[in-house]
């Protein structure tokens, strides 16, 4: 698929993935919505950014665990661009407390509520537009943790691994209407979300076979594959340097 022309919304993309990704979208001739939950200043410049590249982009605030901020969202892409036609979800947290015992209830909900439940509101925001399209394509960004638990947390690991789960379910679901959907699970990324695995990074560069963490751009670059493709669905694309679980 080309994606010239087309709109995206990217979550959580002022920084990191989410940008990198927007930016190779926009690179593409795809015009691209840069959500933000806190930082309106990133998220203007990653769109400035965009639209130097010849496509439309706006910046949106919304917290993705919110359903109502969701859908207002949402209208207001279909109030200036007509349709979407691929979502990238992207947003996601950490967190500081590793441990089992150390996570209170309070750091559990929060971290389901950004990284899972984020993504459901906004496919049940966006899915109904697309299945009137009979088009649309999402991809997921999950984690190596989803698939083999890791460094940061149970409920880091839970609720990549729910996406990974989400993946699979909406892909069976959605194909009928023409909408793929897939995800990837990246190990490290260069972001500034590693400072709450800086502990860890020596160990995790040691266990990947290509001796490094990855770049946000090499992840973005395995989510455009998935959009670009026409035939692949409910696929979890591995981006994690030769890092697999014994």
């Amino acid at each position: 698929m080309d994606v010239k022309g087309r709109v995206a919304l990217v979550t959580g993309s002022s920084r990191g993935i989410g940008k990198a990704t927007a930016l190779m979208l926009a690179e593409k001739g795809c015009n691209v919505v840069v959500n933000y939950v806190k930082n309106r200043e990133k998220a203007e410049m990653v769109s400035e950014e965009a639209r130097r590249l010849g496509v439309d982009s706006m910046a949106l605030k919304a917290d993705v665990s919110k359903y109502d901020e969701v859908e207002k969202m949402v209208e207001a892409i279909l109030s200036r661009f007509g349709r979407i036609d691929i979502l990238v979800n992207n947003a996601g947290i950490i967190s500081r407390h590793v441990n089992l015992l150390e996570v209170g209830e309070d750091e559990w909900d929060e971290l389901i509520d950004v990284n899972l439940k984020g993504a459901f509101n906004c496919c049940k925001a966006v899915v109904p537009h697309m299945i009137r399209q009979r088009f649309g394509r999402i991809v997921n960004v999950s984690s190596i943790a989803g698939r083999a638990g890791g460094v940061a947390g149970a409920h880091y690991a839970a609720s990549k691994a729910g996406l990974i789960g989400l993946t699979f379910s909406l892909a069976s679901e959605l194909a009928r209407y023409g909408i793929t959907v897939n995800a990837v699970a990246p190990t490290a990324v260069e972001t500034d979300m590693l400072e709450a695995l800086r502990g860890s990074l020596d160990w995790i560069v040691s266990v990947t076979p290509l001796g490094r963490i990855a770049k946000p751009e090499e992840v973005a670059h395995a989510i455009l594959f998935l959009i670009e493709n026409d035939f692949i669905t409910a696929e979890v694309v591995d981006v994690n340097g030769g890092r697999y679980p014994s």
